[in-house]
């Protein structure tokens, strides 16, 4: 009867990695998820330190349970995002738009995940994060660099978006959207 009850009550599981640069609000915007979905009070943004390694969230839509692994992005600490790409269904990729010296290194970053093997053909979505801060890159402009690299893509789902990891603009559109893409690519 329990082996029953569990293949009745089980649920799909999907990672989405969350990814990008350090300092790019990964760790605020999946704080800001663990409240918005699970109703757990979010770390203060002020006290988050800088990941090293992996913080994780699980969160249930429907009859599927999507965890979203949050890896450090310190440029000594990508080496290890490699170890989670086979298992990867959707990225995250957050770009801090209030930070436009680091565009560059961002968009150099995002490259190299297009060409990486394991992630052939998942969907990309792009987080133009930080909008609530009054020196920011508008979302158009992360969108011309996505463009910048348009031909690298292929025929892969990218969708670049606006949000707030602290004020959580965004934050439920973004999840919406990786979720219809997890499951369109599913099928």
């Amino acid at each position: 009867m329990s082996g029953a009850y569990r293949y009745l009550t089980r649920l799909d599981e999907y990672s989405i990695l969350v990814l990008g640069l350090d300092g790019s609000g990964k760790t605020t915007l999946l704080e800001k998820l663990k409240h918005t979905y699970n109703g757990v009070p979010g770390m203060d943004p002020a006290k988050i330190q800088p990941t090293v390694g992996v913080n994780m969230a699980k969160i249930r839509i429907q009859k599927c349970l999507l965890k979203f692994l949050d890896l450090g992005g310190q440029s000594d600490l990508r080496s290890i995002w490699e170890s989670y790409f086979e298992d990867a269904h959707a990225i995250l990729y957050v770009v801090d738009a209030s930070n436009a010296k680091r565009m560059d290194e961002a968009k150099s970053v995002l490259l190299w995940l297009t060409r990486v093997a394991e992630l052939d053909g998942i969907p990309i979505l792009v987080l133009a994060n930080k909008q609530d801060t009054t020196d920011i890159q508008q979302v158009a402009q992360v969108k011309e660099m996505i463009n910048s690299i348009a031909d690298c893509l292929d025929t892969r789902d990218v969708r670049v978006m606006g949000g707030s990891g602290i004020q959580g603009t965004g934050v439920c559109e973004a999840v919406d959207w990786l979720f219809s893409r997890i499951m369109e690519n599913k099928k």
